[in-house]
């Protein structure tokens, strides 16, 4: 399981030239004339997104444009509330969670819906800091006892530890949280000394500058999120979303996804 093998930040890279072999196969349809596909996406797995879009733009001829929101929460800036005044797209990438309320919402095309990844959270100190101990259930519990601040997004992860764990721990009036719109914005908040710690999604560490993995919660208390694609619902664009959302769930992506720090769903 990721939870068990994330160990900290890697150092390592996708193999472009296996990666752009393996779905050149995958994209030999016929292109389509100018076709250009607008991406929506959370946090949790641009990582990989952005290792994989070039190779899938130059192989197949087709122009991706990628906004961002959060998976879930309140605020105008949420995939949900952007859709749902207007912003054009025709993929999304979120959390299961959040990406269940669009389908119930009927913003998702019918049978679109495909798992790509998953990811543990884990804990986010200052780049070159002292990490904390989060190797047991106490030790988490004493490292965020300890922490001024603690940043997190107020997305999937964020409502998962305000509502569940913190709860369980006995510390949900204990502890001083700062819940961010993105994840960016929490990691932000750590890399400037504003905050002691962020727990969020591993990946999305990863994906930030001037923060280290101090580690991933145990198993005990560790919330596994899916982040999953889907075609909008009214999209113009359907095959050409159709056929990234099959590049990215690709086995192919798989090692592009795991130096992202999460789980391709493809492996399981």
């Amino acid at each position: 399981m990721l939870v068990r093998t994330v160990t900290g930040k890697t150092t390592m890279r996708a193999s472009h030239a296996t990666i752009g072999i393996v779905l050149s196969a995958l994209l030999a349809w016929p292109n389509e004339a100018a076709a250009q596909v607008k991406v929506m996406i959370s946090g949790g797995f641009s990582g990989a997104y952005e290792r994989l879009l070039p190779e899938f733009e130059r192989s197949s001829g087709i122009k991706v444009t990628t906004g961002s929101g959060a998976s879930q929460g309140d605020g105008p800036q949420t995939i949900k509330a952007q859709l749902a005044r207007g912003v054009p797209a025709d993929v999304v990438i979120m959390s299961r969670e959040g990406l269940n309320e669009l389908i119930a919402a009927n913003r998702i095309a019918s049978g679109t819906d495909k798992d790509l990844a998953r990811v543990g959270l884990g804990v986010a100190v200052t780049a070159g800091a002292a990490k904390p101990d989060v190797g047991s259930v106490e030790a988490v519990k004493q490292a965020l006892l300890n922490a001024r601040l603690i940043a997190m997004p107020g997305s999937t992860g964020g409502i998962w530890l305000m509502t569940n764990l913190f709860p369980r721990l006995g510390i949900a009036d204990k502890v001083r949280v700062k819940m961010t719109a993105r994840g960016a914005e929490s990691t932000a908040m750590v890399a400037r000394g504003e905050a002691d710690l962020a727990v969020m999604p591993i990946s999305e560490i990863y994906h930030a500058k001037d923060v280290d993995l101090a580690g991933v919660l145990p198993a005990d208390i560790q919330f596994l999120q899916t982040f999953s694609a889907a075609i909008v619902a009214g999209s113009s664009e359907t095959e050409g979303a159709r056929r990234l959302i099959e590049v990215l769930s690709s086995a192919a992506a798989s090692d592009a996804i795991r130096k992202s720090g999460l789980e391709p769903a493809a492996s399981r």
